[in-house]
């Protein structure tokens, strides 16, 4: 059995993980990030590997290769994260250090969300003449696309829908989608709606659930926003499928039937074929360690 090592690497934590070529997790493991200096983020990586290696019965050796997922841009060619805005690594060589510390010569690197998006292309018994969407909404929204087997790039900076400028009804004004919905939006937006410093997005949505009434007007907003952003991949790929990850909807699964309903209000007839394609990854977060040890095997 050929087994990777994939890794997913955010600002907060790294997690890693053994897979198999079938995309089996048989080892995983996960480490505090550090990132306030790039040497010791790098370390943490290394420790994150070794601490997986250590709880398995395997050895760097054993390997077929590791898989990468970074944050923001990457070139994959060079092995270089190129910008994130959550880690210290401006154009850091990291397939280069990752070569020299373990000795393997097939390392893989991807933004994490792509990783993240192959697993569940993987997952969903992806066709070759389709188009499929995968969008996160966590601490930060993006998306990506598989078109025909293979990713779409653009220039390099494909699926940033974080940065799509939306409306709110409410405040009368446009705000990137991210700034407006992802996480952290909805815990600043809720501490300041109830006065409560203490309120988390956890609690926004978990006293939405059992019934708190007077938290309606955060879902109503969010979903709103998030189904702007799916018009518009609705509207330019007319995609076959869309798969939701990432821990705000992963955790709130209700939350899918309400994206559908605005959707739907945006959408004409043509286009309505998607409400009944979109689903929620049931991966449970490791779509993105999946994903990079996945590509070490298929390359694409």
């Amino acid at each position: 059995m050929k087994k990777a090592i994939g890794i997913d690497i955010g600002g907060t934590k790294i997690a890693a993980a053994i897979i198999s070529e079938t995309g089996e997790l048989l080892n995983r493991t996960e480490i505090k990030s550090d990132p306030s200096d790039r040497e010791k983020m790098f370390a943490k990586v290394i420790k994150a590997v070794e601490q997986l290696l250590e709880g398995s019965s395997y050895k760097v050796d054993d390997m077929d290769g590791i898989g990468v997922g970074v944050p923001g841009k990457v070139d994959r060619e060079q092995g270089i994260a190129v910008f994130q805005n959550n880690l210290p690594w401006s154009q850091f060589p990291l397939i280069a250090r990752l070569r020299e510390h373990f000795g393997l010569q097939r390392i893989t690197i991807d933004n994490d969300v792509y990783m993240a998006a192959f697993a569940e292309w993987k997952a969903a018994k992806g066709k070759n003449n389709e188009t499929f969407v995968y969008m996160t909404i966590s601490t930060g929204i993006s998306c990506s696309i598989i078109h025909n087997g293979s990713f779409f790039r653009g220039s390099g900076f494909s699926g940033e829908l974080g940065l799509l400028p939306v409306f709110s009804n409410k405040a009368k004004k446009i705000e990137r989608l991210e700034q407006a919905s992802a996480g952290p939006a909805i815990e600043k937006l809720a501490q300041k709606e109830f006065q409560m410093a203490s309120l988390s997005t956890k609690d926004v949505f978990e006293r939405y659930k059992e019934g708190a009434r007077e938290y309606k007007f955060i879902i109503d907003d969010v979903t709103d926003y998030w189904a702007q952003g799916l018009y518009s991949i609705s509207c330019l790929l007319d995609p076959h499928k869309v798969v939701f990850g990432g821990s705000v909807i992963a955790n709130n699964p209700f939350l899918l039937e309400i994206i559908k309903e605005k959707l739907k209000i945006y959408q004409i007839p043509e286009q309505q074929h998607l409400l009944d394609n979109m689903s929620i990854s049931n991966m449970k977060g490791n779509n993105g360690v999946v994903g990079a040890g996945l590509r070490v095997f298929e390359g694409n």
